[in-house]
């Protein structure tokens, strides 16, 4: 009998995140799920996370708890003001306060530990380098570095012929194409949150970059945006 591989999936809550699942399990592996509670502004997406879970099914989903608060420097963690209803341009240029120093390869380390733990080989990021090229955590080139270091860094990696991959399926699509992947593999993106400013009740702004995004992949996809929107 052979044994069902396992695989890490760094789950945000939001509508990449969710898909990526749905890719892992789609694609066999037995996913482990890891949501991260590290200060940000918008916790609800956490109960997003947990919608998520129990909507396509996961063997395991942990919370990690860390407090990014402690360094600012973004509007997802400090008092900053979140920008709203910036054009494709401004969007396009420069990183935006939005990213959070150093978020990914912070999660990712936590991943990677569990993976060693629980034996998996696969670490699925929802990444994407075309809709959103202003954070430098989410270039192939950053990840493929990860990847190298990971097999450095630990035990699995330097005693065991088959080696740690971080899995970025995401990476070169659109987001009309991801929605368009995710509702055939029956994602329902009703129980998602991408917003960077959503109100206590889960209701996206409508008017953050993550927004006018996620609106702009189901309109260019030809398909309902489920999304609830305080306006």
């Amino acid at each position: 009998m052979t044994t069902q591989k396992k695989a890490v999936v760094l789950l945000s809550g939001g509508l990449d995140s969710a898909t990526v699942i749905a890719i892992a399990r789609d694609q066999g592996f037995d996913v482990h799920a890891i949501s991260f509670r590290y200060g940000q502004r918008h916790s609800v997406e956490l109960e997003a996370a947990d919608r998520v879970v129990e909507h396509l099914g996961v063997t395991e989903h942990k919370i990690a708890e860390l407090d990014l608060r402690l360094f600012g420097g973004s509007a997802l963690t400090a008092d900053i003001d979140v920008p709203k209803d910036r054009s494709d341009d401004d969007m396009s240029h420069d990183i935006p306060i939005t990213y959070v120093p150093a978020r990914n390869t912070i999660f990712l380390s936590f991943a990677l530990a569990y993976a060693e733990v629980i034996g998996a080989k696969d670490i699925f990021i929802g990444v994407n380098a075309l809709d959103y090229s202003g954070y430098p955590d989410c270039r192939p080139d950053y990840i493929a570095s990860y990847e190298t270091m990971a097999n450095l860094a630990t035990k699995a990696g330097v005693t065991e012929d088959e080696k740690i991959r971080i899995q970025t399926p995401l990476i070169d699509m659109t987001k009309a194409e991801i929605v368009t992947v995710g509702t055939r593999l029956g994602v329902d993106y009703s129980m998602t949150i991408s917003c960077y400013d959503p109100d206590a009740q889960g209701k996206a702004c409508g008017h953050c970059d993550s927004c006018q995004l996620r609106r702009k992949g189901f309109a260019e996809a030809g398909l309902s945006d489920p999304t609830r929107y305080q306006d």
